[in-house]
């Protein structure tokens, strides 16, 4: 019976993909500033300064942009708390320190410029924002691994899977937020945050990859727990749940777009389907995880989108 690799083996073994990850993404990055995607002219002065505060009419974004811009912002605020997870189940040191810190550092950008971005075109309401951050930056998030699961190994397994879904879901939702926000300003600089998510994917992807040929039915293990009970890492913010039914009817993110342009191209990317180095406890999980995705596409897909083109159909009867 092959022995589960703990935490510090998992790291030990896959650093040298790790170094080679970070080279690679290092020469593909491209530095870009926040600065230059506001357009500072449409600024004024808020009533503390003796300009006039935000009124609802001041914005020029859709109720469907606004709610999808909101929850990308908060997303991106919560980096403190998604830093202490990766630092947590990775490690400081080596090459594993370096993709944390630059990592950490890149995302930092994604707030900076949205919110400048908000805040400066009136987009939503600044004051409800700020409330809204505080909630959200309070509560934090957590993976839910317990601390015995990081020294088995499982942390940083399920840590890995989670981002691989993660960051292409998030990308995914910037790219169609542009698209919904009727703005080219807006439209260049959410176009410019997806590509930084993609390059974060490409990286865990790609460590997800070499763990699965590492540890196949420890991996697998992972891969499966984090598709089955996926959830945003904004699941917890305010309003998430009204904001997220107005994301999906409107095509923003929906259970389509997680499985088609997320979960389906990972797993395929993985060969998760086709490989042969899988175990008994691995064939299971397998088994397992493909009965859920086939339950997805044939089941909770059509009636999701049969319960929202009705909704939607509500909508144009009533306008």
């Amino acid at each position: 019976m092959v022995r589960d690799l703990t935490q510090r083996e998992l790291l030990a073994e896959l650093e040298p993909v790790a170094e080679t990850c970070v080279h690679r993404h290092l020469a593909m990055a491209k530095d870009w500033h926040p600065h230059d995607y506001i357009p500072w002219g449409r600024g004024r002065d808020f009533a503390m300064l003796g300009g006039v505060d935000w009124e609802p009419g001041q914005s020029r974004l859709s109720e469907v942009a606004k709610a999808a811009m909101i929850t990308n912002l908060l997303t991106e605020d919560n980096l403190p708390s998604y830093h202490r997870e990766i630092s947590e189940n990775f490690s400081r040191d080596g090459a594993w320190g370096t993709w944390v810190g630059r990592w950490t550092a890149e995302e930092m950008r994604h707030s900076t410029v949205i919110r400048d971005y908000l805040v400066v075109t009136r987009g939503v309401d600044p004051v409800a924002l700020e409330q809204a951050r505080m909630v959200h930056m309070t509560n934090g998030f957590s993976s839910g691994i317990a601390p015995a699961e990081v020294d088995s190994g499982a942390g940083f397994l399920h840590s890995v899977a989670y981002v691989s879904f993660q960051e292409l879901a998030t990308r995914v939702t910037h790219r169609n937020t542009g698209k919904v926000c009727d703005d080219p300003i807006a439209d260049r600089m959410l176009q410019r945050i997806a590509a930084d998510e993609n390059l974060h994917m490409v990286f865990y992807r790609t460590m997800c990859g070499a763990a699965l040929d590492l540890v196949p039915d420890q991996a697998i293990e992972a891969i499966d727990t984090i598709v089955r009970n996926f959830r945003m890492p904004g699941a917890g913010m305010p309003d998430f749940r009204r904001n997220g039914v107005l994301m999906a009817k409107h095509g923003v993110y929906d259970l389509r777009q997680h499985l088609e342009e997320v979960v389906a191209p990972v797993l395929r990317q993985w060969n998760v389907f086709d490989r042969v180095d899988f175990g008994p406890r691995g064939e299971q999980v397998r088994e397992r995880l493909a009965a859920f995705v086939d339950d997805l596409e044939r089941v909770k897909i059509p009636r999701f989108e049969e319960q929202r083109d009705r909704a939607l159909a509500r909508e144009r009867a009533r306008s």
